[in-house]
Parts: structure tokens; sequence; C-alpha cells
């Protein structure tokens, strides 16, 4: 069975959320973080960075929730074109690299937000999630970013509509409640 090792409020919720949305029956193992689970050899082993997440998949390891998503969207996921897969890894890249770093990191946040929540408001205007009318790996990747907005910042995101919807939608999934919105 898949293990999938992470803190109580890390981004392990990110991946476990995925794992729900996909059904895969998997093991939470919850490190103790405060107690320096995570650089302990054991774990060491699994990832030598020492975060969370990381996954163990039979004898596959791998750690990064971007790669991480990618490999279970890869291997659990539907069949999908190499486009399709392109635009997937656009969008895990874009959560993690630019949407993140542009709305919590304090010193990017004026500038950055209208930038990146603009074009987004104007995708959900006109479908329900990024790529379409199908739920996808990059709305778990996107949406988890979004969806901590509300939850850690408090920032008033009123000129943006469609991504409040959005939000709204993501976070009423069953699976996001049994991952992301059991923690928060």
């Amino acid at each position: 069975m898949l293990k999938l090792f992470g803190g109580v409020r890390s981004r392990a919720s990110i991946v476990q959320w995925y794992l729900e949305e996909l059904g895969v029956p998997y093991e939470f193992v919850k490190l103790d973080m405060q107690a320096g689970e995570h650089r302990q050899p054991q774990y060491l082993a699994i990832n030598p960075i020492g975060k969370v997440p990381a996954i163990v998949d039979d004898h596959f390891q791998l750690w990064e929730s971007g790669a991480i998503l990618l490999y279970l969207a890869e291997k659990y996921g539907k069949n999908t074109s190499l486009e399709e897969r392109a635009q997937f890894a656009q969008w895990v890249l874009f959560a993690n690299a630019t949407l993140g770093p542009g709305i919590f990191v304090e010193a990017n946040r004026e500038r950055e937000t209208p930038r990146l929540l603009t074009p987004l408001n104007d995708i959900f205007e006109r479908q329900p999630f990024l790529l379409g009318e199908e739920f996808t790996v990059a709305d778990v990747a996107v949406g988890s970013i979004l969806s901590y907005i509300p939850i850690m910042l408090k920032l008033d995101l009123s000129a943006y509509p469609a991504v409040l919807n959005y939000i709204k939608q993501i976070s009423e999934r069953p699976a996001y409640q049994r991952s992301i919105g059991a923690r928060s």
C-alpha cells in the first residue's frame, strides 16, 4: 500500500486530497515535525532534504508535492495525451513556483495578487475547472493554494468573484473535506 508521509499542517494534505479524489488506498504516516521525526535517518532515507510530503509506493520513493501529484496523475489517473500531461505539469509548476510565492510571500503579495488572480478569475468565469469541465490534478495543485488564502491570509478577494466561487466549489468536494478541510 502507498504510504504518504507528512506533518499535521503540511503540504501532505494536498497529496492526501488527490489520493482521496483518485480513490487510491494509502496509509498516512504522520511525522511529529516538532520532535524532528523528519530529520531522523529513517525518514532521511526517503527524503534526504528532510521535508514533507514524501511517498513510498511499493519500492518507489518520491518527494516534493508537485512531483508526487504528477506521478499519481500518471499512474492512477485517466489515460491522457502528452499535451494534457504537459498542461498538468504547467499548472502544478505554476501553483508551486508562481502562485504560492506570489500570494504567500508578503513582499510579493500586493504586486502579484491582481496579476495572478485576474487571469484565474477570467478562466473560472468561462469554465468550472482550470482545464474545462473536468476536475484534474491541475485543480488540486492550484485549488489547494487558492483555498489556503481565506484560511491563512484573510485577503479580500471580492474583486475576484469567480475565484471565490471556485474556492467554494472545490472546498465542498468530499475528498477535499476528508483532507485539507479536515485540517482547517
